[in-house]
């Protein structure tokens, strides 16, 4: 363990640029949510990625926009928070949409850190003339940063070369957690998590920024069978009609899929008991974010 290295790594970035994608091809196996739909990541999850000679804990964080809501202030301060402290962060973004306030604005955050930075610029499959990547990059010329790295999550474009980047710039440390471990959350949070994601997939609009997911039972039966009971909290009486669906339609498409997930992830066979329960603007409740949809120990840990 003499030449051991470790480190803490931030994911920075505005939301829907790939930084969970990034994080799923970096640990070679799903770990947290994606979607197509910005502001799908909510809280604070550290991923452990442990090899032979080196740890390194990815720091997945929501994205850092301007705040609509209670939660979404929350969201942004998490986000910065989780940049204090770390020893190199990943700054990504997304060419495709064009570079726009909202990505100098981070850049601007993670300026003043001044922490070493590696500029990705994700999304690289879907751009055909590469005069943008240059424009791109030349857009974070007073970035301080190590180098910049052009990637394709989905494609697993150059992921090895960042891996690879990203230990070279670590320091000898100790093994931060055991060597098991892939992430820091309970698994009441990372199955309300894998809920949420389908709920996010399958459904339009506002909806899927209206749901909240509560983990109220989890134990393992008799039988080897881990059941799961979770409530899908929405805000309007309409909310909760379109996530139950015709017959029942929507919400057994979200259990199935969520099940095959829970299952995949923990190895057993599940029982996924899911309801619907309307809690009116509790987006905007200080108490219910705090207390009922599982941000009270990243913001008391970001203080």
């Amino acid at each position: 363990m003499e030449n051991f290295k470790s480190g803490f790594v931030a994911f920075a970035g505005k939301p829907n640029v790939g930084k969970s994608t990034l994080i799923n091809a970096l640990m070679k196996q799903k770990i947290v949510i994606t979607s197509n739909k910005p502001q799908t990541t909510r809280n604070k999850i550290n991923c452990i990625l442990t090899e032979k000679d080196y740890q390194i804990v990815f720091v997945d964080t929501p994205g850092i926009h301007k705040p609509l809501h209670k939660l979404g202030e929350y969201m942004v301060e998490i986000a910065v928070g989780a940049l204090r402290g770390v020893d190199l962060i990943l700054f990504v973004v997304d060419p495709t949409d064009g570079i726009r306030k909202s990505d100098m604005h981070v850049a601007e955050i993670i300026s003043k850190s001044r922490i070493p930075t590696i500029l990705i610029i994700n999304k690289i499959d879907q751009i055909k003339d590469e005069k943008i990547l240059k424009e791109t990059e030349e857009k974070f010329k007073e970035l301080n940063k190590i180098k910049t790295i052009y990637t394709s999550a989905i494609k697993g474009t150059n992921i090895d070369e960042l891996e690879k980047t990203i230990v070279e710039n670590l320091s000898k440390g100790p093994m931060y957690y055991p060597e098991d471990m892939i992430s820091d959350k309970p698994s009441r949070f990372i199955i309300s998590e894998l809920i949420r994601e389908k709920v996010f997939r399958l459904t339009e609009q506002e909806i899927p920024h209206s749901t909240g997911i509560v983990v109220e039972d989890l134990k393992t039966r008799e039988n080897g069978m881990l059941y799961v009971r979770a409530t899908i909290y929405v805000e309007r009486d309409s909310q909760k009609g379109i996530i139950i669906g015709k017959s029942g339609k929507m919400i057994k498409e979200i259990g199935k899929l969520a099940r095959l997930d829970i299952q995949e992830m923990f190895e057993e066979k599940v029982f996924l008991d899911l309801h619907v329960k309307v809690k009116k603007k509790w987006r905007e409740s200080e108490f219910l974010i705090r207390n009922t949809m599982g941000f009270k120990d990243e913001l008391k840990k970001d203080k």
